[in-house]
């Protein structure tokens, strides 16, 4: 990270064209001049029109120009968010000041291999809250609820603040009982919205986040106090949860550790005062290929040694990933790695031992190689149940000592305790680097961080460690490089552990603490929108930008080794066009090479302002903000608050929006089905607001169709079950009408008979499953397995089902099935078939509506998942509805320590 006094320097250098120092009222009115007449868009959201074609811009170039490359306008950007951390690494191996470093993985969004160019559904497209017939524009409608919620926010700061002013004025030993609403150092025994402070804010030191190392483990050796009368969760919630998270694997039960009812510890900086562990566990060995499996070349089988096998099997087995080795780049960063090895180990032969000169990427065969892990791939699959099951004990075994360590005598579960196989390099996005080789990471390079007086474990036989260490103010168990970026892999403990459960804690109580600063944060850079100091009125712009938009700071990168993605501090000339009176067009990629698109209507003000940046003579590759850094704008916001930064705003807007959103539902009797998709809808207008967007992945549209015909099925067999009571009582034609007999329109005689084949090779396949599961049974019991003939005598089954269907089709009639069947009895199974189409319908709207826009994203990231604890209890949904086994285990303190309380507010 630079040093402050560094930055004009930087911003210099990394300028073409740098943006006038101060602003003349001259330049203000110049940029009013062609102010356009028309009505303005409201601002604050965004609007979805696709790409601009006639756009009148302003600009004077096309945002379709070709973008220059970063390192084309001096020297490359390198800014990092103070938030960034490194104390959870060894001393030597922290960055320098001016050491490149990557850009730290982040739990923002998934992970996109490739480039999005669809768009965020629009909201006609998606279920919204508050939806209606009448003819107001959903722009107006989206702009007015934005509105409304930030001026409950700008509300609910100055009752905070009026709160703990009024609290400063109170003797202390009032404040003691009193229902207040402190800042967050300060411990208190309840806070206004009737939870105790111990489940809000434990006593957690107000300091910035940090990607690389995780928050404070409280010690074990004080008992956990009491919960607080009446705000205890339920004895049977809670040890639901415990029974989940708990291990057997040693046949003892630990007592649970309730870090955030436990006292705040005295020094942060301690993470641990013994830590025992056993490791990490090295992926096995490489098995060299079967004699008659060679890699080709121009047609010779080729000979080598293994280790250039293993990188030519690399590639080989994975042919069916179309999108990486198709991929250009991929494939020159993988042929020149595979060259290197080839010469470093003899080189390429033929059978006769005569030298191969591989020099044409092309002429590579990889199709036997291929050919021969698909078939072991394909075996593995098809071996029974019995033999896989003993197989996964055996790996569970292996892995078991690993799985666990001891975390101030706490058993605390481990994440990430394997090492990495070796293979090829897929990296995020249009990655440089893509297709380099990742080299076997070997004991030597591991670095072990234990207790003192712990045991270290040993290291494979014939191998020693790099390194022995004994941090106890790193969170770390184990660190290696990795080969292909350099970057230093660490195994940490695993997401339901105490360590990163306090880290989350942290995470959404700084957010909620920004609750009582927003309104001034707002007020400020508002003011500072028309500052006659150009950098003052950069960063209210950016400021405005980040906090309406949801868009990222932007880190610093290495542009060498990384895609070229950014943020709002580092956009360029070319991703921004401006079109009057209001509207800013973006066009970036941005974090994981995800296109950024979008149309955002914003005040008067700050379209002048960007129109401003924009002046001639900048052009494409010149900063928006060029003098701006992240570090500038991170230094600005803890003014106002200790540790804020740009990144705490995304998590204050995605929760203090759910929480508003979940304020207005009423409790109503609905199906289960339905209070789901309202609680998704919710999230979905979280995500919409907050550009949380995703790739519509490859299979959507054969998931779709898949639950079509689930949906069509269910509807053709609620005909049939019609039809079954008519076969019973055929007066009912007449009572109920010949319409209610009658088949869907969706429904032709076409799509049935296909689905007719299915059903009856569906059930072919479950008996013969069946049949073989009965005769794997008999075999583990010692006794004679069933003959070939029982299984054609349980077949008949599915000639009968045929004969059945085919004789339907021909009479349109069709036979009354089951015992005893009555009017009544298919009655009530047309009503349950009712119920399951409704479900389906309302999960295929669901998933329609989420198919570019990354639910989980907010839900397990930016929305405090106490507020999903809330809609759990006050819609009476189990929480296992929205969080999955290994989400519970993360935020167990959150279902703990709300409990069944329906009250609790962001």
């Amino acid at each position: 990270m630079r040093s402050d006094s560094s930055d004009d320097d930087f911003l210099l250098a990394r300028a073409s064209h740098l943006s006038a120092p101060t602003i003349s009222p001259s330049t203000d009115r110049e940029m009013d001049k062609s102010a356009s007449k028309a009505r303005p868009v409201p601002a604050g959201i965004s609007i979805r029109n696709g790409p601009v074609g006639d756009r009148m811009d302003v600009d004077s170039t096309p945002n379709g120009a070709k973008r220059k490359s970063r390192s084309s306008v001096g020297q490359a950007v390198k800014y990092k968010e103070e938030s960034d951390s490194d104390d959870g690494a060894p001393l030597a191996k922290r960055p320098r000041p001016n050491q490149k470093k990557a850009q730290p993985d982040s739990d923002d969004e998934p992970v996109a291999r490739r480039n999005g160019t669809k768009l965020p559904p629009s909201y006609k497209e998606t279920a919204t809250l508050e939806s209606s017939d009448d003819d107001q524009p959903l722009g107006t409608k989206l702009a007015q609820r934005k509105a409304d919620i930030e001026k409950a926010a700008v509300k609910e700061a100055k009752a905070l603040r009026a709160d703990a002013k009024a609290k400063k004025a109170t003797p202390k030993k009032a404040i003691k009982d009193e229902s207040d609403d402190e800042p967050l150092a300060k411990p208190k025994k309840r806070q206004s919205n009737g939870v105790s402070s111990a489940k809000k804010t434990n006593g957690v030191k107000q300091e910035p986040e940090s990607d690389s190392d995780a928050p404070i483990a409280r010690k074990a050796k004080k008992a956990a106090p009491a919960p607080k009368k009446g705000k205890a969760a339920p004895a049977s919630k809670a040890k639901a949860v415990k029974d989940e998270s708990k291990d057997n694997s040693e046949g003892e039960e630990e007592e649970e550790y309730r870090w955030w009812d436990a006292p705040k510890k005295e020094d942060d900086s301690i993470k641990w005062n013994t830590l025992e562990h056993n490791g990490v566990l090295f992926p096995p060995p490489y098995e060299p290929l079967p004699k008659n499996v060679k890699l080709y070349y121009d047609g010779q089988a080729v000979n080598m040694h293994v280790d250039a096998e293993e990188v030519a099997t690399f590639f080989g087995s994975m042919l069916h990933s179309t999108l990486n080795v198709e991929n250009p780049v991929f494939q020159k960063n993988f042929f020149n790695d595979f060259k290197d090895i080839l010469k470093k180990t003899g080189g390429a032969k033929d059978a006769n031992g005569k030298a191969i000169d591989i020099k044409d990427f092309k002429k590579l065969d990889f199709t036997k190689i291929f050919e021969h892990y698909k078939a072991l791939s394909d075996a593995k699959k098809a071996r029974p149940a019995a033999e896989k099951k003993a197989e996964k004990a055996e790996r569970d075994k292996v892995e078991a000592p690993y799985m666990f360590c001891k975390w101030d005598g706490r058993k605390e579960k481990v994440g990430n305790f394997r090492v990495e196989p070796p293979g090829l390099f897929r990296g995020r996005g249009e990655h440089p680097k893509t297709g380099t080789v990742k080299k076997r990471v070997m004991p030597e390079q591991v670095t072990i961080n234990i207790g003192k007086g712990a045991k270290v474990p040993a290291p494979p036989a014939g191998h020693k460690w790099k390194a022995v260490q004994h941090d106890n103010k790193a969170t770390w168990l184990a660190m290696w490089q990795e080969n292909v970026n350099g970057n230093y892999k660490y195994v940490m403990l695993a997401a339901n552990s105490t360590v990163k459960g306090q880290a989350d804690f942290k995470k959404f109580e700084k957010a909620r603490e920004l609750k009582k600063h927003i309104d001034r944060i707002r007020a400020d850079y508002t003011r500072e929108l028309k500052s006659e100091v150009m950098a003052d009125r950069q960063r209210a712009t950016a400021m405005y930008l980040i906090d309406r938009f949801a868009l990222r700071a932007g880190n610093e990168k290495d542009t060498e080794n990384e895609a070229e993605t950014v943020g709002c501090c580092s956009l360029k000339y070319e991703h921004v066009t401006l079109k009057e009176p209001n509207i800013v067009v973006f066009d970036f990629l941005g974090k994981d090479s995800i296109r950024f698109y979008n149309e955002f209507p914003v005040e008067r003000q700050v379209f002048k302002n960007l129109k401003m940046f924009k002046k001639a003579p900048k052009e494409d590759g010149d900063d928006i903000f060029d003098r701006l850094t992240t570090s500038q704008l991170n230094k600005h916001l803890s003014s106002y608050m200790p540790g804020l930064t740009a990144k705490v705003f995304r998590t204050y807007n995605a929760s203090w929006t759910m929480s508003h959103l979940l304020q207005k539902l009423k409790v109503d009797d609905r199906p289960m089905s339905e209070k789901i998709k309202l609680y998704n809808d919710c999230n979905r207008e979280v995500a919409i607001l907050c550009n949380h967007k995703r790739t519509v992945g490859t299979g959507h549209e054969a998931q779709m169709e898949k639950l079509g015909d689930r949906l069509k099925g269910l509807k053709y067999q609620k005909w049939r079950t019609r039809m079954m009571m008519l076969d019973v009582d055929p007066k009912l034609k007449k009572k109920k009408g010949a319409e209610f007999f009658e088949l869907d329109p969706e429904l032709d005689q076409a799509w049935i008979e296909k689905h007719q084949a299915f059903l009856v090779e569906e059930l072919k396949t479950k008996i013969e499953k069946k049949f073989e599961k009965d005769n794997e049974k008999l075999a583990a019991e010692g006794k004679t397995a069933m003959p070939a003939k029982e299984l054609k005598e349980r077949l008949k089954a599915v000639g009968e089902l045929e004969a059945k269907f085919k004789k339907e089709n021909k009479t349109k009639k069709v036979e009354a099935e089951g015992k005893g069947p009555t009017v009544e009895k298919l009655t009530t199974a047309v009503d349950k078939l009712d119920e399951r189409i409704k479900t389906l319908e309302i999960q295929c709207a669901d998933r329609e509506g989420n198919k570019d826009v990354a639910l989980g994203t907010s839900k397990i990231n930016y929305i405090d998942p106490r507020l999903t604890v809330v809609f759990s209890n006050k819609f009476k949904v189990p929480i296992e509805k929205f969080f999955s086994k290994t989400l519970r285990d993360k935020f167990t303190w959150a279902i703990q320590s709300v409990g069944d309380d329906d009250t609790w507010e962001f």
